[in-house]
């Protein structure tokens, strides 16, 4: 019979197996550790990428539109108000749509008789902003009497632009007077609009230094934050109807908070001159035309914020965002939330045209 040599027989010992269990422990405790880590850069990074992009967004649209406030055809709205009448907004006085109001802020507040829908979140500015579209079409046939305006009718796109289909609310312009209303009848196949009878059409094209009498569309829009339809604060314009309710659409979401500031111009708004001297939170601009019509820049200051956990409650109580120099109140949820600033200068005051 052959014999079996102990040795074969061996296995582990216990020591052997602790060892091993020991070190396999080791090595899956660094897997672990390598995997948390990167999940957590990853998750840091795309966070700081959304916050960026939805902040980007966010700021271009708040440029394009300030930008064309005090745009009333070919001459801005502090030179119209030089002379008595050449500027009229056929609407209630300091009511949603006085058009005599081109950019007007409110600190934590909505702008009186607009009905935001939704409403907006508490603790954020809003900013109102009229002008005249940037593009118009000339006018060709003028019939005072009747109240009516011509356009080539196959230029009426150039008033639906930007998704407003089927536009109300207008403006006459040459280089001496402008006048913006809510048309009384529109015929968009025939390229005619009927004006009310407040608007004194004989003016136009009865002098040579007028220029070309223009047809645009009138925009009052209104920047705000309000909940989106994921249920977290998003930036919103709203377009001002002439009743004052708002047609609403989401621009971007993940934006927070939206705080404002305006730059004014050191002479009155009777001479501008076109240097910005200080800088004011709405309540310290004022409440009339006038002392709004000093209003040369705004200053924006946002509040972009991550939409999934991306980073600790550390991390975020060592960088807590700032917006004009102001901590932001923040919950400690674990999203990255980042402070943006921009100035924009309103083209059509500093520079004149």
């Amino acid at each position: 019979m052959k014999q079996i040599n102990p040795w074969h027989e061996s296995g582990l010992s216990l020591i052997e197996l602790m060892i091993a269990l020991l070190i396999g422990s080791i090595l899956m405790l660094g897997v672990v550790q390598v995997f948390s880590a990167s999940r957590a850069a990853y998750q840091l990074s795309e966070g700081m990428s959304r916050t960026q992009e939805n902040a980007r967004f966010a700021l271009d649209y708040l440029q394009r539109d300030v930008r064309m406030a005090g745009h009333f055809g070919c001459v801005n709205d502090q030179a119209r108000r030089q002379i008595a009448g050449a500027l009229t907004s056929h609407f209630v006085a300091n009511g949603p749509m006085d058009f005599g109001f081109s950019v007007r802020g409110y600190d934590n507040a909505s702008p009186p008789g607009v009905v935001l829908a939704p409403a907006r979140v508490a603790g954020t500015d809003s900013l109102v902003l009229r002008f005249m579209s940037g593009n118009g079409i000339p006018i060709t046939g003028i019939d005072a009497a009747a109240g009516t305006v011509d356009v080539d009718p196959a230029k009426w796109n150039v008033l639906t632009d930007s998704g407003v289909a089927a536009p109300t609310v207008f403006g006459v312009a040459d280089c001496a007077f402008a006048d913006v209303f809510a048309a009384t009848a529109i015929n968009a196949g025939a390229g005619r609009v009927t004006l009310p009878a407040t608007v004194d059409l004989a003016r136009y094209g009865a002098s040579p230094e007028g220029g070309p009498t223009m047809l645009y569309r009138g925009e009052a829009v209104v920047y705000y934050i309000g909940l989106g339809a994921g249920g977290r604060p998003s930036l919103w314009r709203a377009r001002i109807n002439t009743d004052g309710s708002t047609t609403a659409e989401e621009l971007v979401e993940g934006i927070e908070d939206l705080q404002f500031r305006y730059g004014l111009d050191r002479n009155p708004a009777t001479n501008p001159a076109g240097y910005i001297l200080t800088q004011a939170a709405a309540g310290g601009v004022g409440a009339s035309e006038a002392e709004w019509r000093r209003v040369g820049q705004v200053q924006v200051a946002l509040l972009a914020v991550s939409p999934n956990p991306a980073a600790s409650a550390q991390a975020q109580a060592a960088n807590a965002p700032t917006l004009f120099g102001v901590v932001a109140a923040t919950p400690a949820d674990g999203r990255y939330r980042v402070a943006y600033e921009s100035s924009i200068a309103l083209r059509n005051r500093l520079y004149g045209n």
